[in-house]
């Protein structure tokens, strides 16, 4: 049965930069392992390539256009309701330690009169994480992180220990040089590998375990790497040459009258910088070492657990909340419309008996992020509140059973931050794209832009855009239908259950009402 339940996120995590999703060097003995111990998924899809609205529907069930925290820094609506809160009604509290993303409601807060210094106005600020250590890592770490004093503590005598040794080197003429310059990621950080975010974060998590005795619990542990800085302790930073490296996926045909908001995506600096062979051949064997190294502490958090005796009851799902291109198509970072971003790895060990005929198995039924919070929910016997969730549970594939099952996974994309949408001329208001994954189709509805089609049974590597070529039409019809249904159903009806309506249907006599009668 199981007790206690560790949800794992490693940040901007490529799904084929794992030895059991066929890289052919990378070394990811442990993740390897936990493939064999329970399900890996093979197609599962985030509903967002970007961090802030992918964790978001991670943490809620819930699509980005549901949930509305549609990029990072937005917000989560104070109304949504997360993990966290659906755990601690039944009695269970949802630990944190590392990254989350979600940025408080302040404007809710006040408008509802919640102190946020409240036990109530904390939780909510938090998206309902009771928080062991929260660390973004993508800048330097405030109060809400221990790894500051953790460092100075260590010896590293700085007033911001994290930009001058966690994410910096010493170059070959003697000088401290930073890892936000792509091109110094070669060298070792000046931090221990001891010392390193992924080890102090496995630390963190291993201490937690510790101290619950016998108690059941819930971690979310969410690894800030592989994400830039791509800077890596010593001896990771050195472990793969660029021969080691999978081939870069890009051809020069992709920029002829490439589509418009790709194009304008390509003129980002980080576009720019990945476009350079001297980038690529930097950062990619870097980029692994840093997945081998977590593989390395997960190894040692594994073994913790078992020491505890606790492996063996508890659920374990290990995600990313995406990809990243890495030079692929031209583009650095995520958020567009490509399998290396979208496509994510998603393992599931389910420890009941129940879901012994399905160990080591290989799922090809498509799975997404809204899913997770349903699939926890089901595995310690809570309810699944189905005027809210739009995921489900994954317990059934898990368990071998037969079962209807989703054939489209669908993203969304709001890049009304973004500098490719002034440049564009477009507004925040229009600055949106759906997207289908379907079959052999990958399709994107663009607001104010083409359609974009890719056939993945002939274009694998979705070199060849299909969106603007008459003989795709009815292709492209079909999926707008697809769409067009998916987005009809979102569940903004949240403040009465489907019991409740159930309740009320036809009920306006009972309540006074009598209308229409002769």
């Amino acid at each position: 049965m199981t007790r206690n339940v560790l949800f794992i996120m490693a940040d901007q995590l490529r799904r084929d930069h794992l030895a059991c999703y066929g890289h052919p060097y990378i070394r990811t003995p442990h993740l390897d392992a936990l493939a064999r111990r329970g399900v890996r998924f093979d197609q599962a899809y985030v509903n967002s390539g970007v961090c802030g609205p992918s964790r978001m529907s991670y943490y809620t069930g819930r699509y980005p256009s549901s949930h509305g925290a549609t990029w990072n820094r937005v917000p989560l609506p104070i109304g949504e309701v997360t993990l966290g809160e659906y755990l601690r009604s039944a009695g269970h509290r949802l630990a944190l330690a590392g990254k989350t993303h979600v940025m408080p409601d302040h404007a809710g807060l006040q408008r509802l009169d919640i102190d946020g210094g409240s036990a109530l106005g904390a939780l909510l600020r938090r998206g309902g994480f009771e928080e062991i250590d929260r660390y973004d890592g993508h800048h330097r770490p405030g109060a809400e992180s221990g790894y500051p004093a953790f460092l100075r503590a260590m010896g590293y005598d700085s007033a911001d220990p994290w930009s001058d040794y966690v994410i910096s080197g010493i170059d070959a003429s003697g000088q401290v040089v930073s890892g936000w310059h792509m091109r110094n990621v070669h060298l070792p950080a000046r931090v221990a590998e001891p010392h390193s975010e992924t080890a102090y974060m496995t630390d963190q998590a291993m201490d937690f375990m510790s101290r619950q005795g016998d108690s059941p619990w819930v971690l979310h542990l969410s690894y800030v790497k592989p994400h830039w800085p791509y800077m890596a302790p010593a001896p990771y930073h050195a472990r793969y040459s660029f021969d080691q490296c999978l081939p870069v996926q890009r051809h020069a045909a992709e920029l002829e009258d490439a589509h418009p908001v790709v194009a304008a995506y390509r003129q980002s600096e980080e576009s720019q910088s990945f476009a350079m062979e001297d980038c690529v051949r930097t950062v990619r064997p870097v980029y692994q070492g840093l997945i081998e190294q977590l593989d390395h502490h997960l190894g040692r958090l594994f073994e913790h657990m078992d020491r505890l005796g606790v492996l063996q009851d508890t659920l374990i799902l290990f995600c990313a909340d995406h990809g990243e291109f890495l030079g692929d198509h031209w583009l650095g970072e995520k958020e567009l419309f490509y399998d290396m971003v979208q496509r994510v790895p998603f393992i599931v060990v389910d420890p009941s008996p129940a879901a012994d005929a399905t160990r080591g198995q290989v799922e090809q039924r498509l799975v997404e992020s809204v899913d997770v919070v349903p699939t926890i929910l089901s595995a310690l016997g809570l309810p699944c509140p189905s005027h809210r969730l739009e995921g489900r549970s994954l317990l059934p594939l898990l368990h071998g059973h037969t079962t209807d099952w989703r054939d489209a996974a669908f993203s969304e994309l709001d890049y009304s931050f973004k500098l490719a949408r002034r440049r564009l001329g477009h507004t925040p208001q229009n600055a949106r794209a759906y997207s289908v994954r379907q079959g052999r189709w990958r399709y994107v509805y663009w607001l104010e832009a083409p359609e974009q089609l890719y056939d993945l049974e002939a274009d694998p590597h979705e070199m060849h855009d299909l969106g603007r070529e008459a003989s795709t039409a009815s292709v492209r019809q079909a999926l707008r239908d697809t769409l067009l249904d998916w987005l009809a159903r979102r569940k903004r009806r949240t403040t009465l259950t489907d019991e409740q309506v159930e309740t009320s249907t036809h009920a306006h006599k009972q309540a006074g009402v009598y209308f229409g009668q002769w």
